[in-house]
């Protein structure tokens, strides 16, 4: 049977923070029931699942954990009665602080659910307030504490730098005091100002100006969102953890298992508004509009068919993302070709540049082509035909 993970999209919010362009909104518990019954017949739908054993779960949103513990029972029952289960798979769920309770997280390990990700971002209640995330500092702790109690033994904290106002120092302090806490995980993003939010337009003119290269008042200017990178890599690993992605950091055996996959062209299935699968190189997006998900009428659903040029490139860069690099056995294994084969003149390049380093079969990324990822990526777009 062929690995698969599984990822479910709960598009369900309490609000939408004022960065977030994620496919998620408010919903009546009418919309949300009818939603969870659609999603429960698209599981047990899916074609040929007896080829697939399950390894990883992953229930994300919006907040999954708005939801009433029954409604994930339920789609977990699906799941189980329509496919195999690994003797010992990664089950995750997204929580934002203050929207679980102790019966709910004592359910969620009842039901096998055994990692958990918060979403905290933040230490400083004022980062918060301007984010338009609804819970404080204390909400965060005390719904870290009562998953503790709850039996959770492996939990993220989502964290994010490079935010208005914010000097390297105060999100030392975030991630000092976060790393106090002893995560088992750590994702450490920079935020991106993604049009048509409202937070790019209170900042449209500070982002213009950084486009331009120009220098700003109120955003880390780039130098300061470096060093904001390289300091947190410089804590976390005082404290234990090592960064095996760009910007996620783990305890040694609790690197996430479900990411990994994306970043090495694992096959997953997605179930949900506008959740994506790879499935037999083809991918395909489900409808993203609400109604017609939840009458189940997939006729709009997107199906791409990798061609192997594209199969190459994503091997490329999503795998570049984990520290140790891609593999060059494992490239020649997928496609019957070597690396340096098809990639060489771009390779020397880089390596060249000081972007790149080999290390045994691994190629990966430098200190410098960490800091220059985006470049280094696109130079691994093939020209056709191969």
């Amino acid at each position: 049977m062929k690995p698969l993970e599984i990822y479910l999209h709960i598009p369900f919010c309490a609000k939408k923070c004022r960065y977030c362009d994620f496919l998620s909104a408010p919903a009546d518990r009418e919309t949300q029931k009818a939603y969870i019954d659609a999603m429960k017949n698209e599981i047990l739908r899916f074609p040929e699942a007896g080829k697939y054993r399950v390894d990883t779960v992953f229930f994300g949103g919006g907040t999954p954990t708005l939801l009433p513990e029954k409604d994930i029972e339920t789609l977990l029952e699906a799941l189980r009665k329509r496919f195999v289960f690994s003797a010992d798979p990664e089950i995750t769920i997204e929580c934002n602080p203050g929207t679980a309770d102790p019966d709910q997280l004592l359910a969620y390990r009842g039901m096998g659910i055994n990692r958990l990700s918060l979403g905290l971002q933040s230490t400083d209640g004022r980062q918060l307030a301007l984010l338009g995330r609804i819970h404080t500092w204390e909400d965060f702790l005390f719904t870290y504490r009562q998953a503790r109690k709850a039996g959770f033994r492996n939990i993220n904290v989502d964290l994010m730098s490079a935010l208005p106002g914010q000097s390297v120092s105060s999100w030392e302090e975030t991630l000092r005091k976060t790393a106090d806490l002893e995560p088992e995980h750590i994702s450490a993003y920079s935020l991106i100002l993604e049009p048509e939010t409202p937070l790019y337009e209170q900042y449209r003119e500070e982002t213009e100006k950084r486009e331009r290269g120009e220098d700003t008042e109120l955003l880390p200017t780039e130098e300061e969102e470096r060093e904001m990178y390289w300091r947190t890599q410089e804590i976390l690993e005082e404290r234990g953890m090592e960064r095996y992605e760009i910007s996620n950091y783990a305890r040694p055996g609790f690197a996430c298992r479900h990411n990994i996959g994306y970043w090495t062209g694992a096959e997953y299935a997605g179930f949900g508004l506008g959740a994506a699968s790879l499935l037999n190189h083809v991918r395909y997006e489900n409808p993203r509009k609400l109604s017609t998900y939840i009458i189940g009428d997939f006729t709009e659903r997107q199906r791409t068919v990798l061609r192997q040029k594209d199969e190459m490139e994503e091997f490329m860069f999503l795998g570049l993302r984990l520290k140790r690099g891609v593999s060059e056995d494992e490239f020649f294994k997928r496609f019957g070709r070597n690396m340096e084969a098809v990639y060489g003149e771009t390779l020397i390049k880089l390596r060249r540049e000081g972007m790149l380093k080999q290390e045994g079969e691994y190629t990966a990324l430098t200190r410098r082509g960490t800091d220059l990822a985006n470049y280094v990526m696109a130079q691994f777009l093939l020209e056709d035909p191969l």
